[in-house]
């Protein structure tokens, strides 16, 4: 009955997530963290208690990852066409610097994560939110084909 009530949820999910505004593509983006959310629970066959506390704890790291990524690009668009030599290695340094942040949360992440889904499944998660990129990916494609 659970695997039942996943698939019409991904089946709806995966209808296009794609609005129209204004003449121009936008997505919904409570859609598509439904979809996300669908997406990940199935493919690591989350249990319900499971869901209720891994949730939370995912949100609040990829808000934090977030932003640090923004971080990140804010050093990378610092750099100017004609740089000194001293200001390119101190934007080397910076960049090193969140890159160690973004590695220190996803380890502590995946510390605490292990508290609430098994090993396996954290390990997996990585591949999976690669997977659903890579599913809105060829969702789009085939809608701008269409």
């Amino acid at each position: 009955m659970k695997k039942a009530a996943i698939y019409v949820l991904m089946f709806l999910f995966s209808l296009p997530l794609m609005a129209q505004e204004d003449e121009k593509s936008t997505y919904n983006k409570e859609k598509l963290e439904s979809a996300k959310v669908a997406f990940i629970t199935q493919r690591l066959d989350l249990t319900p208690e499971q869901a209720e506390k891994f949730w939370p704890l995912y949100h609040q790291h990829s808000k934090a990852k977030r932003s640090l990524m923004k971080e990140m690009n804010g050093v990378e668009k610092s750099s100017e066409a004609q740089m000194s030599d001293q200001k390119a290695a101190e934007l080397i340094e910076r960049r090193f610097e969140v890159e160690q942040k973004i590695l220190d949360l996803d380890k502590a992440f995946l510390k605490n994560i292990v508290t609430v889904i098994s090993p396996i499944q954290a390990f997996k998660l990585d591949d999976v939110n690669k997977d659903f990129a890579r599913h809105i990916y060829r969702m789009q494609k085939r809608d701008k084909e269409n």
